[in-house]
């Protein structure tokens, strides 16, 4: 029997939010047996270099991921959806009324990723493009270097961030996805220059969306994750100032597994939880 909770499973709240909707301690979720997908990816479902050991369960959001999983020989999967998902179950929607856009640029990861790209360019092509009040959500990593910051500060933007990641079951800002629904659910618009997992998550909430502007790239980008022009090909409703939300909400849906959600006793046995409570 596995032990051990790998520490991603805490990034970004995951673990949390799922041991509330199933009724557990929020606070101190209890391991999970296996490995939850912790964001969107155009692979099977895992950051590069992060290869769920032999044995532990890969639980996936779709069945897109697992399915382009078991092409490169991976199995172990189960598809339960995304986390964000049952949060917004979880949550009430009591919004009166939607306005703006919030914006989500593309961003690096503090360790080993960083991000290149014209800032300046990017807030000039999202003030011709929205026409309300703008958020900028910064990913923690940009938003703790005041230069990048003050960019869209000065550009007279609203800026804001979720929290942190979190390694090693240290740091994690537990409530992340809570603020990033709650922020989701006020905008009626999403923006960002990448697919990205935010536009999924604000399609899922009822969002217009728009992937538009200067998509930056990383700093020594990880062979088979490089697939901006591959992406355009594969998801071709997916980019646009202004995209058909009925289409793009499909593939959101699709991605996050909208169609795999488990109940929560369903849930607390595929994630090894049924003596707990």
């Amino acid at each position: 029997m596995l032990t051990a909770m790998d520490s991603s499973n805490h990034w970004y709240g995951h673990a949390h939010v799922l041991a509330d909707y199933c009724g557990l301690d929020a606070a101190n979720p209890p391991p999970i047996q296996g490995i939850v997908q912790h964001g969107w990816t155009f692979v099977h479902g895992y950051g590069y270099g992060h290869q769920p050991p032999v044995g532990y369960t890969r639980f996936a959001w779709s069945d897109v991921c697992r399915r382009r999983g078991q092409i490169i020989g991976w199995r172990d999967y189960f598809v339960i959806g995304a986390p964000f998902l049952y949060l917004d179950r979880l949550l009430p929607d009591d919004t009166a009324e939607r306005s703006g856009t919030i914006w989500y640029p593309f961003h690096g990861t503090v360790d080993y990723e960083q991000v290149e790209g014209d800032h300046q360019r990017l807030i000039d092509e999202i003030k011709e493009t929205e026409d309300g009040p703008v958020t900028m959500c910064l990913y923690y990593v940009e938003y703790e270097q005041p230069q990048i910051r003050r960019f869209y500060e000065d550009a007279g933007f609203r800026v804001i961030c979720h929290g942190h990641r979190g390694t090693k079951w240290a740091g994690t800002t537990s409530n992340f996805l809570h603020s990033q629904l709650s922020e989701l659910r006020r905008h009626k618009r999403v923006a960002s220059n990448r697919l990205s997992t935010a536009i999924l998550y604000g399609l899922a909430t009822g969002c217009e969306a728009g992937v538009y502007g200067d998509p930056m790239d990383f700093v020594g980008g990880k062979p088979g994750f490089l697939g901006e022009e591959l992406l355009h090909a594969w998801y071709p409703d997916m980019y646009g100032a202004r995209l058909d939300t009925g289409r793009a909400r499909a593939v959101a849906d699709a991605e996050l597994g909208a169609d795999h959600l488990l109940d929560p006793d369903e849930l607390r046995v595929v994630l090894g939880w049924e003596n707990h409570g």
